[in-house]
């Protein structure tokens, strides 16, 4: 009986032990991914991109960034709570490319593998970076907005968030590029903080403070939409020349009115797709590529109903 009851121990045993064991198996892979904030459309396309990813390789997930592009140390306590939940590899666009270099080398020291999106960080613990090369990007924004304004004229320049790598390029972009056309001065330099109300006021002041402004360079979403709001609330509207950056539907409406006149956008939905991607090649300890130009398109009221330039939009939607 003694005998008979010990093999059934035995069995019962052995039968959980196996549950336990496939429920282990079941586990799926975790990857973070932190955007710089959650606010605009754009980082809605790169979740979608993201999430296709995660779906195409069956890993989980996690999208958790800060509320608003600015909160540098919000973004790094989210690294550090997942890092402290051993979350398996981590897709950042970071908020900053200094401050979060201190909590990123904490997750490659429990390797965990690093992808950086969109904005980079300066350092190479990163196994790639995967994101549109913005300082061209600015570039090609300089000659669309010397074509629209004839090759000369006062213009001004909207950064958004000083210290994001992201705002830095476009800014040495535009700046750069923008001195290939010695008719054109640019005359003020202000950021919006990534906020619409922000954009919008530092661009009132630009213009009341310049009446003779031609041109503006807005360097992201929330700039752009700020920016034309100030030229409609001045009676500017079509008078001073306006290219922004990305392709929100806000923007895409304030260029079929005529106030936005070019847009300079990316790809976000290839970003999140593609920093997913390489997150699980790394786990499976495949070679990536350490530099992705995801590319750079120019859309204006000319080109905006092509087939080329709606697919480009219709990403994530």
């Amino acid at each position: 009986m003694k005998i008979v009851r010990f093999f059934f121990v035995l069995v019962i045993a052995l039968f959980c032990l196996n549950c336990g064991n496939k429920e282990t198996g079941a586990k799926k892979i975790q990857i973070l991914v932190s955007p710089k904030g959650l606010v605009h459309s754009f980082w809605t396309t790169v979740k979608a991109g993201a999430e296709t990813a995660a779906k195409e390789n069956n890993v989980e997930i996690i999208w958790k960034g800060p509320s608003q592009e600015t909160d540098i140390a919000g973004q790094i306590a989210i690294i550090e709570d997942y890092i402290n939940k051993n979350v398996d590899a981590i897709v950042i666009a970071a908020c900053d490319a200094n401050a979060l270099i201190p909590v990123l080398k904490k997750a490659k020291d429990k390797n965990i593998p690093i992808i950086t999106i969109d904005s980079g960080i300066d350092s190479d613990i990163a196994l790639s970076f995967v994101a549109t090369d913005n300082v061209e990007a600015a570039k090609k924004g300089a000659q669309e907005l010397a074509k629209l304004i004839n090759n000369e004229g006062d213009v001004a320049l909207i950064p958004f968030v000083p210290g994001a790598a992201t705002s830095m390029m476009r800014e040495q972009g535009f700046k750069e590029g923008i001195k290939d056309f010695p008719n054109i001065k640019l005359t003020a330099t202000q950021y919006s903080q990534s906020e619409v109300a922000t954009g919008m006021s530092v661009t009132e002041d630009i213009l009341t403070s310049q009446p003779g402004l031609k041109g503006i360079f807005a360097a992201n979403e929330a700039g752009a939409i700020g920016a034309a709001q100030a030229l409609k609330s001045k009676n500017r509207a079509g008078k001073v020349k306006l290219v922004g950056f990305d392709a929100a539907e806000n923007e895409i409406n304030e260029l079929r009115a005529g106030i936005i006149d070019a847009l300079i956008v990316q790809d976000p939905y290839k970003m999140g797709y593609t920093g997913v991607k390489f997150a699980v090649e790394a786990l499976n300890g495949k070679a990536i590529p350490k530099r992705v130009d995801t590319g750079v398109y120019i859309i204006t009221r000319e080109n905006i109903d092509s087939p080329e330039t709606q697919k480009l939009l219709s990403f994530g939607k």
